[in-house]
């Protein structure tokens, strides 16, 4: 009887659903979710350089004080989604994305007319992503914050490599309404074969630094870097745009 039982136990048995289902089912998955997650970071990441053109741009000139207030509330939001799992990381890249905007809103609202500073206060926020980096955290804020650190840096070596610090100093001390002539001038000026020599340089730097990542890397940290490299090449190519439209 005992034998039986066991018996008609194995045969039922064999119906029940196999343990393996849900671990093959993660191991199909993982890849896939790896894949979307980093795409996804990459793109805020392009998002959080380009769409401060145009939220920031005007809100520094007018309301700088406003501006300078809201960099507390991109910090406080960063920190509040760090402390639950499921969206940690995207509070580590707005913790990021603060000390930019923090530089920002220093820089276009107090000394926009001094591009010689320019650099060292975008790089205002070195020492804390050196600490929170030592500290192994926060690694894909930081490194977002260092791709758009780099590509600043890259976008005025050009205009020192081209001599429009003049133009820079131009466009930020006349009126509104003179900016259009001033920026078509600039524009005029950038039509040679040595500028667009040197453009195309800088360009290639900036897709060679924001590629290689993304080919050599599955990390959110290196593809929050290459969105804010890459991004930098995006910003450029409006302002020249508007530059030759105007």
């Amino acid at each position: 009887m005992l034998r039986t039982v066991n018996n008609l136990r194995k045969y039922l048995s064999s119906f029940s659903p196999s343990t393996k289902t849900p671990k093959l089912y993660a191991s199909v998955w993982q890849p896939f979710a790896g894949w979307y997650q980093t795409h996804r970071v990459m793109a805020a990441a392009i998002a959080l350089v380009v769409v401060p053109v145009f939220f920031q741009a005007p809100l520094v000139r007018s309301l700088p004080w406003l501006s300078l207030t809201l960099t507390s509330t991109w910090l406080m939001a960063g920190v509040g989604l760090m402390l639950r799992s499921h969206s940690r990381i995207w509070g580590d890249l707005l913790i990021g994305f603060s000390w930019t905007w923090l530089a920002g809103s220093i820089y276009w609202g107090w000394f926009r007319w001094e591009p010689f500073v320019h650099l060292p206060i975008e790089a205002i926020g070195i020492p804390i992503v050196v600490i929170t980096l030592a500290t192994g955290r926060g690694r894909v804020g930081s490194y977002f914050y260092l791709g758009s650190l780099l590509g600043t840096a890259m976008t005025d070596l050009y205009v020192y490599w081209m001599d429009l610090v003049p133009l820079w100093r131009q466009v930020m001390q006349v009126d509104p309404e003179w900016v259009p002539v001033v920026l078509r001038e600039g524009a005029t000026a950038l039509q040679t074969a040595i500028a667009l020599n040197r453009g195309l340089l800088v360009a290639i730097a900036l897709l060679t630094i924001g590629i290689v990542p993304l080919l050599r890397s599955r990390q959110p940290c290196w593809w929050a870097f290459s969105g804010a490299v890459l991004s930098t090449l995006i910003v450029d190519l409006l302002f020249l745009g508007s530059a030759l439209i105007v």
